[in-house]
């Protein structure tokens, strides 16, 4: 298990591993930065990892979440308002962009920034000046943007609902962050990791079968899910997690229908072609076998119905591939 310094980044995959070695290269530059993953993946923390490796660990770290905020008060709550700007602004009011200065917002779900503030959002980054509302002269500020989104962008671009200049300002260093599904290797040590955190008092193991489940699940909420399921396990378990333990949804599936569902999520989310789907449950299938055989290639051929040196060249081929989708 490898951990972040001051962040609880928790991770083994070697996915991770290469998207940390990336955050490393480019933290202490001032290039914005776009995280992309789905719901619960941990965009956050990622963001939170980026700023307190960063030169502008001091100063402040500012989150946003943008699709919390009503539309009619983003622009004052963003770059602030100067008393009188309008009826109910009956004080001055520093935004979010000057209370970030020096040091890094965050602005989570970019892709529900309404389109009419878009160009606003964009000369801020082209000038790093903010005008308040109400106000006449520019203000310097010094911020690095992290955005973070949980859709493709490029497509919101092409449905003209999202500004192409802002896209490609936004998208200098873009980050995709993998869904658990994808990086199985990280479940293990996430689950030790709540297991500490939500019952520090307690010594809980995992059965072999319950983990089994686990590793199996399809994580449709991702890291967030995982860390709900293992606090609510937590409270009700003094001693060994086994499978009588675990939520319906999770015991409720063999490991293959579970692994076509894994697979069906790609196909329906991510736009695969039959080809890709048929690769990711092949992937998923000798992973699978790998498991079972505790590591023995030669057990997890035979379960497979392959030879040793087939399982040996499929490894192979997608260790390739998944250095390339990681190099991408």
């Amino acid at each position: 298990m490898q951990t972040s310094q001051s962040v609880s980044l928790i991770y083994q995959s070697s996915a991770m591993r290469s998207i940390i070695g990336r955050i490393e290269a480019i933290c202490q530059s001032n290039s914005s930065v776009l995280l992309i993953g789905e719901t619960g993946v941990g965009k956050e923390l990622v963001a939170e990892y980026i700023h307190r490796t960063s030169n502008r660990r001091q100063a402040p770290l500012v989150k946003v979440g943008l699709s919390a905020l009503p539309h009619e008060l983003l622009e004052s709550e963003l770059f602030g308002h100067e008393k009188g700007s309008y009826t109910s602004a009956s004080y001055e009011k520093k935004g979010l962009f000057e209370l970030a200065d020096r040091g890094t917002i965050v602005l989570d779900d970019i892709d529900d920034f309404p389109l009419p503030l878009q160009s606003k959002l964009l000369r801020v980054l082209e000038s790093r000046e903010i005008n308040r509302v109400g106000g006449v002269a520019p203000m310097a500020v010094d911020v690095r943007v992290i955005t973070t989104t949980k859709i493709n962008l490029k497509e919101l671009v092409e449905r003209g609902m999202f500004r192409a200049d802002l896209f490609y300002r936004l998208n200098v260093v873009p980050i995709v962050i993998p869904p658990l599904r994808h990086r199985r290797d990280d479940i293990p040590p996430l689950i030790e990791h709540f297991l500490h955190r939500f019952a520090p008092d307690k010594v809980i193991r995992v059965s072999p079968e319950a983990l089994e489940f686990l590793t199996s699940y399809s994580w449709p909420g991702n890291v967030r899910e995982l860390r709900n399921v293992i606090q609510r396990v937590s409270l009700f378990t003094d001693s060994t997690i086994l499978p009588k333990d675990l939520p319906q949804e999770i015991t409720g599936e063999n490991p293959l229908e579970l692994l076509l569902k894994s697979c069906a999520q790609c196909f329906v989310g991510e736009h695969m072609s039959l080809d890709g789907i048929v690769a990711c449950l092949e992937k998923n299938l000798i992973r699978h076998a790998l498991q079972q055989s505790n590591g023995n290639r030669t057990q997890a051929a035979a379960v497979l119905k392959i030879s040793p040196s087939t399982l040996r060249d499929k490894l192979k081929k997608y260790r390739s591939d998944d250095s390339r989708d990681s190099a991408d």
